[in-house]
């Protein structure tokens, strides 16, 4: 997984912070963007389906389909997927592409946490997966980021508060990711283990992403934010535009 993954991200980190002048922030953000470009072709896809889904939900069939089976659960989930094939869509399609993503996701956080290394034990290992020994050269990396040090958990001191550090990134990490998974979680129907579960999901997962952002070291709370900013970016952009009524 090294090999396939994990070695060529801190690389081409180590690219990218090499050619933007060492700031290993700016690193960040702009290597964040290169992944979700190059993933681009799997969040469409997934839009699309929720998309279909969404649509196919409001339709006079679905809502037929909840009416007239109402006290009867198992039929209904019966006909909902009668129609799903009868439409050609796959329930499963809007999250295999999430999937997918998982080894790269996890890559991601790999490389950026690798290439934070600060002792001597963790700089050696991190040097057996760089590619060049120029980039070895760039060891250890600047750390260093408008008022955070990115291999340390993030808080802001403000003067007329002494002592009191204030977790900005965590707050911008839960409220990007609530955000991002309200709009890219795929639809599914009212009152369904599924809606249940998408419900947990938008709540859960904010909390989870801000106890990494708030305990773990702020440059992988700044690629969390990085990446929900662009996720919801990516959503408005590419949203199927509704057509004007008269």
């Amino acid at each position: 997984m090294d090999q396939v993954i994990l070695n060529p991200m801190i690389n081409l980190l180590l690219v990218i912070y090499d050619l933007l002048w060492h700031n290993f922030g700016v690193a960040i953000i702009v290597f964040t963007a290169v992944i979700r470009v190059l993933t681009l072709p799997l969040t469409l896809q997934q839009q699309r389906s929720m998309q279909k889904m969404q649509e196919l939900q409001k339709s006079k069939q679905w809502l037929d389909i909840q009416k007239k089976y109402k006290d009867d659960k198992k039929r209904i989930q019966q006909e909902q997927m009668k129609l799903y094939q009868e439409m050609g869509i796959n329930p499963l399609a809007g999250c295999l592409p999430t999937l997918i993503q998982l080894p790269i996701i996890f890559g991601l956080y790999g490389a950026i946490i690798s290439a934070l290394a600060g002792t001597p034990l963790q700089l050696l290992e991190l040097s057996g997966h760089i590619y060049s020994k120029a980039h070895t050269a760039l060891l250890p990396l600047d750390s260093r980021f408008l008022w955070m040090d990115l291999g340390q958990p993030e808080r802001l001191y403000l003067p007329f508060l002494p002592g009191v550090g204030i977790p900005v990134l965590t707050v911008l990490v839960v409220i990007t990711t609530f955000l991002q998974t309200k709009l890219t979680t795929p639809a599914t129907a009212t009152g369904g283990q599924g809606a249940q579960m998408n419900q947990m999901m938008t709540l859960y997962m904010p909390l989870l992403l801000g106890y990494f952002a708030f305990t773990l070291n702020a440059g992988l709370a700044l690629y969390f934010v990085a990446s929900n900013v662009m996720a919801i970016a990516q959503y408005a952009l590419a949203r199927k535009p509704k057509p004007a009524t008269k």
